[in-house]
């Protein structure tokens, strides 16, 4: 039986899952505003932004693999993690440009349509880094060898 933070994968329903990854997104948006506010009183404000997306992130790949995935961290995801806020990137740059250009509607919430619609996407693409193969696509873990 695998314990909380077993290398095998999920313990928990999917559902969980993605609330979860919902509430640490939040925390990580917070904390990186924080921390960019922080470090605006002590660097350029593009140095303040690239020092709090970094620590948000770091502290983000730490929060959902304990949580979320109830996984150890390792070298490998901690790498490929990134490819989850790459994906965010693209998804709400063109939502936003979408909202905004396309459909005519107001710049003021855009980011925030654009960061919801995300949310699935980039869930998708962390289960896939954060995961072992077979558990992403829903089959059982294999027999683990003592």
């Amino acid at each position: 039986m695998p314990n909380a933070l077993s290398t095998t994968g999920p313990t928990r329903p999917i559902s969980g899952q993605i609330i979860t990854f919902a509430v640490i997104g939040v925390i990580n948006t917070a904390t990186y505003y924080g921390l960019y506010l922080l470090f605006l009183k002590y660097f350029p404000y593009l140095v303040a932004h690239i020092l709090a997306f970094l620590l948000s992130m770091i502290g983000s790949f730490f929060l959902n693999a304990k949580f979320t995935y109830r996984i150890r961290p390792t070298w490998r995801k901690f790498l490929l993690f990134p490819l989850t806020n790459a994906t965010n990137f693209v998804i709400t740059t063109v939502g936003v440009y979408v909202i905004v250009d396309v459909l005519h509607a107001g710049s003021r919430f855009a980011p925030l349509m654009a960061s919801a619609a995300a949310i699935p996407v980039t869930f998708v693409v962390s289960r896939w880094v954060m995961l072992p193969k077979v558990e992403a696509e829903g089959s059982p873990p294999p027999a683990s060898v003592a």
